[in-house]
């Protein structure tokens, strides 16, 4: 077997990976801890009562997982703990009797939307209010690409909302 041919990021490449990797580490970080010191939720739990909230309060657990790039055994898990402090509920779906609904709760909602400015200001003042209107689109667009290209190399990645 031959020695593949590597294509070497440059200084100025090499520094904005490296940037983008303590960045989004420190940032997410951030955030989760700013959640679990004023309202006791994590990151990802908040993320959960938002993508339930915005689907009406009621999401299949496959299409939550695949909404939230996770695996669906993770999701599994956050969701028993959730439960289990009643933030949401888990019922089988009236349709087909086989999928599970994670529904939320009035204690989630409230919890959401406590948290929800909390989270919100963290956003803006650890990311958005950092960079200028075109660099926060553009920003967008390079995640957006990044997104379509690893669900297209991945079909089994598809977001379902």
């Amino acid at each position: 077997m031959g020695a593949e041919r590597v294509d070497w990021l440059d200084d100025g490449q090499q520094r904005s990976w490296r940037a983008l990797v303590m960045g989004t580490t420190l940032l997410f970080d951030r955030l989760d801890d700013d959640l679990r010191r004023h309202h006791d939720i994590s990151l990802v739990e908040y993320e959960i009562l938002v993508r339930l909230s915005e689907r009406d309060g009621q999401m299949r657990m496959a299409a939550l997982a695949d909404a939230l790039a996770h695996s669906r055994s993770r999701v599994t898990h956050t969701v028993t703990r959730m439960e289990k402090v009643g933030l949401v509920q888990r019922s089988s779906s009236p349709e087909d009797g086989r999928g599970i609904l994670a529904t939320l709760t009035d204690k989630g909602r409230d919890l959401l939307e406590r948290a929800a400015p909390t989270h919100v200001a963290g956003v803006r003042a650890h990311l958005v209010d950092l960079a200028s209107g075109s660099d926060f689109a553009a920003l967008g667009r390079v995640f957006d690409a990044v997104s379509d290209n690893l669900i297209s190399a991945h079909p089994e990645m598809e977001i379902r909302s």
